[in-house]
């Protein structure tokens, strides 16, 4: 049973140096780490494998933009793990300015294990695809529930209970709503730097076999302590300007016709393929 969630979000990206940066994926809007990111992300695994062994996260979900697998692959070398590349906790965008198009969304598991070894894409299927269309931040919190309350019971049936511990490696308004749907308060305002490291528990007799929102408490948030440089490039969902709970993005062009699927659980699916 899972009792521990370990969440990092992504370090520092090259693209807010500077504008001549390159898409290793060919996916628009996904930059790769700066150099000082990824020294955050090894900070953040030599911190991770210097735990001892029955604290340690024993499976990474990460998600399946270029920067979070970028953090997470010295993780997965430092701990010996694989990485489980999942859509549920891909990058929050806005929804979509109506006739702009869709939002980007990365290739399949198999197309990124090209960029990164450690990837196991027989290990692992996405449970949870977020609609291209955009979220609200309402509709965010709602994907991070859902995704939450289907990972972990399948993480559970999957393994037969084998990890009790897991981390998870997202983007910072997903690693927030994370937060708030596991503790079950939506209002907390805080912010996430890059690499910083969260750490919720479950509370004593919680049932999270249908939903997971609520049953968990935190006991480390946000923190960049493990780095010699600490948190920065902090932000919040205070940070956006918000009109009746939405903000306005806008889609690629040309990906106006493009079908918005899948979308949501794929756990019916998951299960078919005995994963």
């Amino acid at each position: 049973m899972v009792d521990k969630i370990f969440i990092v979000r992504h370090g520092f990206r090259l693209s807010w140096i500077t504008n001549n940066w390159k898409s290793e994926t060919g996916l628009p809007r996904d930059p790769p780490l700066a150099a000082y990111g990824v020294a955050q992300a090894e900070e953040t695994a030599r911190y991770l494998a210097s735990l001892p062994e029955y604290e340690r996260p024993t499976a990474i979900f990460s998600s399946p933009y270029y920067r979070c697998l970028q953090t997470s692959q010295p993780i997965a070398k430092a701990l010996g793990l694989p990485i489980y590349v999942e859509h549920g906790l891909a990058e929050w965008y806005s929804p979509a300015k109506p006739g702009s198009g869709l939002h980007p969304r990365p290739g399949s598991t198999e197309s990124l294990k090209t960029h990164f070894a450690e990837i196991d894409p027989e290990g692992w299927s996405p449970v949870w695809y977020p609609s291209r269309k955009g979220e609200s931040v309402t509709e965010v919190h709602d994907r991070c529930g859902g995704f939450l309350s289907t990972l972990i019971p399948e993480v559970d049936r999957r393994w037969e209970n084998k990890h009790q511990r897991i981390l998870l490696v997202s983007h910072a308004a997903t690693t927030i709503a994370l937060i708030h749907e596991l503790v079950g308060d939506r209002s907390d305002d805080f912010r996430v730097g890059c690499c910083t490291l969260s750490e919720l528990v479950k509370s004593p007799g919680s049932d999270t076999s249908e939903s997971v929102v609520g049953k968990y408490k935190v006991i480390k948030l946000a923190d960049g302590s493990h780095m010699e440089k600490g948190a920065d490039r902090e932000w919040g969902f205070q940070d956006v300007e918000v009109h009746d709970g939405m903000t306005i993005d806008v889609g690629l062009p040309g990906t106006e016709n493009d079908a918005d699927y899948p979308v949501g659980s794929q756990i019916n699916h998951a299960k078919s393929s005995n994963l």
